[in-house]
Formats: C-alpha cells, sequence, structure tokens
C-alpha cells in the first residue's frame, strides 16, 4: 500500500524557514524566508515528522509499537487476531491471522 503525500502531514517541531521561491516574491520586499508550517518533500525533517504523526495515529487506533521495530505496529483483536502493519517511507504492508 503506497500512502499518497505522506510527508506533507508531517508536523514540525521546531522553527524551519525557507527562501521565497522564484515567483513568489513581493515586489520591494527584500531579504524575506517561509516559516514552515508542515513538512515538505525533501526537508531532512520531514521523515521523523511524518512517522511521529502516523504513529500517534496507528496508537490512537490500537496498534502497539513494537519495540524490537519501531516500523512495526501490532494490534490484537477481541476474537483473537492478530493485524500486522509494516511501514517503509510511504508504504505500507498489512498482514491479518486470516
Amino acid at each position: 500500500l503506497d500512502v499518497k503525500n505522506l510527508f506533507l502531514h508531517g508536523d514540525l517541531e521546531e522553527e524551519v524557514y525557507m527562501e521565497i521561491p522564484p515567483g513568489f516574491e513581493v515586489r520591494n520586499e527584500r531579504n524575506k524566508v517561509c516559516l514552515l508550517k508542515k513538512a515538505l518533500y525533501g526537508l531532512k525533517q520531514s521523515p521523523r515528522a511524518c512517522f511521529g504523526r502516523f504513529t500517534k495515529a496507528m496508537v490512537s487506533l490500537g496498534y502497539k509499537q513494537s519495540q524490537g521495530d519501531h516500523t512495526l505496529f501490532i494490534k490484537h483483536s477481541t476474537t483473537g487476531k492478530i493485524t500486522l502493519l509494516l511501514v517503509y517511507v510511504d508504504d505500507m504492508i498489512i498482514a491479518r491471522d486470516d
């Protein structure tokens, strides 16, 4: 399963600034920068920000994060079924025991 635009939903934990892209400058406004509110592709903080938000969402849905592999999430249902969800960048493998 490929999650589209996953990196664009991460919440940044620190202030990150970027130069204003060409074509977006305001006339007579020099030396201005943009304060990012969300993660972007290519930003070194994006994977951590995105995965942190994803982890919170999975825990809120009843999954537990594996101690041995932090990219593995496990959920035990009330009927005894087990669901495994493994994450790699913006791809996921979901498996269930039935």
